[in-house]
């Protein structure tokens, strides 16, 4: 078990729970009211930011962990760092502007299949090698 990966983990966790409460705010702000889903096309940016952060969570944690276990805990923590800054900078651009999201799912996107495929590899030489 690493206490780095458990950190990063958790930081996630807090990213998600923050982007998830500016949903709600922004539901009041723009006077869209659940169940509903459309609206103000600024709420509607604030909403996506939170769908696809949990879009990519189910990607990320799985192969931040088969990294950490399978490769090296502490690079595993490193690279989902840099994933955690890319979903900041994701959400960042997405709140002001569509078109600002670019860099930051980009770096969480690039950072997440890193995990990923490193995941592989480790798992497969894990197999092969005695």
């Amino acid at each position: 078990m690493s206490p780095w990966t458990s950190l990063i983990t958790a930081l996630t966790l807090v990213l998600y729970l923050v982007i998830t409460i500016n949903v709600g705010r922004a539901r009041g702000k723009y006077k869209v009211p659940p169940p509903q889903m459309t609206g103000d096309p600024n709420f509607e940016r604030v909403l996506r930011v939170q769908q696809n952060t949990l879009e990519q969570i189910v990607l990320f944690l799985p192969g931040l962990w088969l990294f950490s276990f399978y490769v090296n805990p502490l690079w595993a923590a490193g690279i989902g760092a840099v994933w955690l800054v890319g979903r900041i900078v994701y959400a960042w651009g997405y709140y002001q502007a569509a078109e600002k999201r670019l860099v930051g799912f980009g770096i969480s996107s690039l950072s997440g299949m890193v995990l990923l495929v490193g995941s592989l590899v480790g798992i497969i030489l894990s197999l092969v090698q005695p």
